[in-house]
């Protein structure tokens, strides 16, 4: 077994591949973050926030630049109809992308005020859009443009698919950060971040049971990391989550064991599955894009 897999639950066993290990895929970001992977071409998009861009891995051909400039985009993700959503911390907006390359603006203030820095994004299977925006992007000129809150708070929101209509759906966090949900999307799962400005702060991934498919309640904490900060994060087949954590990456089950990780050289800011069967993990980490084939499959995506 590789030594960058470490086992602290037997279960985990059963989602590794004995003859499997890390590798660096590339290397030469500032802060990677935000993978996302397209099925129907074999590759994998991501961005490199401060140096306003972002980056198409290829598999067999090595990496390119996707978009420059890039609006400081943090997190992606693809709706059903293979479209790609972005959170753009330069524009403060969430943008579609759509099949013909024109870029439709989703989202970009609430009641009349400008978001913050949308952070990352999940489409549900009925079309609507949910992202967390935290202050990140205009807490410095570093991954997107200093600028006081018009909001004055960090909420977690939804975008209604028919009407267009935000609605914050969460208003208790200090930094909501990474957000996904469970297979059958009975459960919604939002990192908070906020140790990043309080020491004391947040440093936990809290789930919610998702009503009607439009509202949260019965919010809890699902999992607290001890070394470092969890950031973004996926699920597979099974409900296991898998989250950046300060050692790499961590798997968690559904009911919140930690079943193992995945221990990575570099600070890892978020992580997705991909490859034509959906079982390649690919990590990124600070200044590099890292994959691992695993016995798990993550949720489907187009």
């Amino acid at each position: 077994m590789s030594p960058d897999l470490e086992i602290v639950d037997p279960r985990f066993k059963r989602h590794l591949l004995g003859n499997c290990w890390v590798e660096r895929l590339y290397t030469g970001t500032l802060w990677a973050e935000g993978p996302c992977y397209f099925a129907d071409g074999n590759f994998l998009v991501w961005s490199d926030i401060p140096n306003d861009r972002m980056m198409r891995w290829v598999d067999g051909l090595g990496v390119n630049v996707f978009r420059l400039p890039a609006n400081n985009t943090n997190g992606h993700t693809r709706d059903r109809q293979g479209r790609l959503v972005s959170c753009e911390h330069g524009a403060r907006r969430v943008t579609r992308t759509e099949l013909d390359g024109r870029v439709t603006v989703l989202a970009d203030c609430y009641q009349g005020k400008r978001l913050n820095s949308p952070n990352d994004v999940v489409v549900k299977s009925d079309g609507s859009v949910w992202f967390t925006d935290p202050s990140y992007g205009i807490d410095s000129d570093y991954e997107g443009h200093k600028a006081e809150s018009e909001i004055g708070a960090c909420h977690v929101y939804r975008l209604d698919p028919t009407s267009g209509d935000l609605q914050v759906v969460a208003d208790d966090f200090a930094k909501p950060n990474g957000i996904a949900f469970s297979p059958d999307e009975q459960t919604l799962y939002v990192s908070d971040t906020g140790a990043t400005h309080d020491p004391d702060g947040p440093h936990h991934i809290r789930a919610f049971d998702v009503e009607n498919g439009t509202r949260l309640r019965n919010g809890r904490e699902f999992a607290v990391c001890e070394h470092g900060l969890f950031d973004g994060f996926r699920l597979d087949t099974d409900g296991n989550l898998w989250t950046s954590a300060g050692e790499g990456v961590n798997c968690y089950t559904a009911n919140g064991d930690l079943l193992g990780r995945i221990r990575i050289p570099e600070v890892v800011s978020n992580c997705t599955f991909g490859g034509p069967k959906r079982n390649r993990l690919f990590m990124t980490a600070t200044t590099s894009l890292y994959a691992v084939y695993l016995n798990a499959r993550g949720v489907q995506s187009p």
